[in-house]
């Protein structure tokens, strides 16, 4: 545990409210972009690409995790979440100057790498601010910032489109992360104790290699390339040798990114499993139902926006329900095996749209999507902290972080595929989504349908989950249950 800090408790506050900046930021530009991304393809073209726009920047978040985690403990969390910001601002600007879809899909990479970094050295920041005691009160205005950003970004995004530019989206990071840069640069006053650590690039390169690797052979598999090509056979390949390299890595590494003794515990593994299942359904909605709306039934990217508010509400409602049961009863299984059999009702429900559906109907099969959605994220996250010996709740927790952020990458690239794949040769101009609505619409039936069997087996996981007993109003686990 970090010593304690000399600040005041309205530098506390200040810098807390800074840190909430900083992971709004890093949360909404998951979401921003979705009911932008029709006119983003419409302007600069390449539909097939559509999905690597969200890709891009998950995975540079992803690899880039464990990395600013582990530089903070050489170099101290203040200068490394400064260089955080920095990048993820510098990406942002560049985003929004991006004159062909490849370059925004570049400069959404190097947004992503900065977003990494706000994320971990956020959470981490707010372990040495603020006692675990204290911690609890905190952690509800944490989980609150996580589930609005996830779906107030389409809403946001649609204005920006509707009343400004696209290119809006990226460029209102910059005046909201100056205001974050200068509250943290005034207020947070770190002692300087820098642990000794060694980072793994090894293993970070590994890691990201493979997953790159991956989603190369969900996005071209049977597309660009045949699945018995030589290309997605090479990649396939080089995914499970990479893998593999990366798991010895792990086993003799120092400072392992992503420590094997983890999964010698039950429910690290199975939570894992499914924070990595349930994220990747959850952006098959996120991504795909602004196109539905705005391609299908002729929404503007406003009211795209809007209609998505109800899963919002749904997942913010029950997300606090869930939590203050929780906290009153000490248990927790309940929720996510209950979440997850909504989410997979939810999809299955939103498989069944079609061109001649309505907006509300379309909008009501997301609340139950939403309802169950905010009933397992958080929730599995407490569940980690109550499991794992203290000495590894900031790994096991960033671990967690970890899966999470690649299921949403490997969510956006492979549904992507199936969507591309189902609209092959609707949309020969590779830019117009307003095509042709049938077939956009028939495309979306097609991707809803395949992600309800992958919340569905998330269920199926979970089911097996060994609940552990939520510790006492002293522990970590109960405290974050508040």
């Amino acid at each position: 545990m970090p010593e304690s800090t000399t600040l005041s408790r309205n530098q506390v506050l200040m810098t807390f409210a800074g840190l909430l900046l900083a992971m709004l930021l890093a949360s909404l530009d998951q979401t921003i972009v979705s009911t932008a991304l029709p006119t983003i393809v419409s302007d600069l073209g390449g539909i097939a690409q559509l999905s690597w726009v969200v890709t891009a920047y998950m995975l540079g978040a992803t690899v880039s995790m464990p990395v600013w985690g582990r530089a903070s403990d050489l170099y101290g969390r203040k200068p490394l979440f400064v260089a955080a910001i920095v990048v993820f601002l510098a990406g942002s600007a560049l985003s929004g100057a991006a004159q062909t879809l490849g370059e925004l899909i570049g400069f959404r990479a190097l947004q992503g790498l900065g977003a990494g970094g706000l994320m971990t050295l956020a959470m981490a920041i707010v372990g040495d601010i603020i006692s675990p005691r204290e911690r609890g009160r905190y952690q509800g205005y944490i989980q609150m910032v996580f589930v609005v950003a996830s779906v107030a970004g389409p809403l946001l995004g649609g204005v920006f489109v509707d009343q400004l530019s696209w290119r809006w989206v990226f460029y209102v990071n910059l005046p909201i992360g100056a205001v974050a840069l200068a509250v943290i640069l005034t207020n947070l006053h770190l002692p300087v104790q820098r642990t000794p650590a060694r980072i793994d690039y090894l293993g970070a390169a590994l890691l990201g290699a493979a997953v790159t690797c991956v989603l190369l052979v969900t996005t071209w598999g049977g597309r660009q390339y045949a699945w018995d090509s030589a290309e997605v056979l090479g990649l396939s390949i080089a995914a499970v040798a990479l893998l593999g390299a990366f798991v010895a890595q792990e086993r003799n590494a120092a400072e392992a990114i992503l420590p094997l003794r983890l999964f010698r515990e039950p429910v690290f593994v199975i939570v894992s499993a499914v924070l990595f299942l349930t994220t990747l359904a959850f952006f098959t909605v996120v991504v795909f139902m602004p196109v539905f709306f705005q391609a299908v039934t002729g929404a503007s990217a406003t009211e795209s926006g809007l209609l998505l508010l109800p899963l919002l509400l749904a997942g913010t409602i029950s997300t606090a329900l869930a939590g203050r049961l929780m906290s009153r009863t000490g248990r927790y299984k309940v929720f996510p095996v209950t979440g997850l059999a909504l989410m997979t009702v939810g999809l299955f429900l939103l498989s069944s749209l079609g061109a001649g559906t309505s907006q509300a109907a379309a909008s009501a099969s997301l609340v139950v999507f939403g309802v169950g959605f905010g009933m397992v994220s958080q929730i599995l996250v407490v569940a980690i902290h109550n499991a794992v010996e203290r000495r590894d709740l900031g790994i096991a927790t960033a671990s967690a972080n970890l899966f999470r952020a690649l299921g949403g990458a490997v969510g956006a690239a492979a549904f992507g595929a199936v969507f591309a794949s189902r609209l092959h040769g609707a949309a020969p101009d590779g830019g117009n989504l307003r095509a042709d609505p049938t077939a956009i619409a028939d495309a979306l039936h097609t991707v809803f349908l395949v992600a309800a069997p992958v919340a569905a087996l998330a269920l199926l996981v979970v089911l097996s989950l060994r609940e552990v007993p939520l510790r006492g109003p002293g522990g970590v686990a109960a405290q974050g249950a508040h």
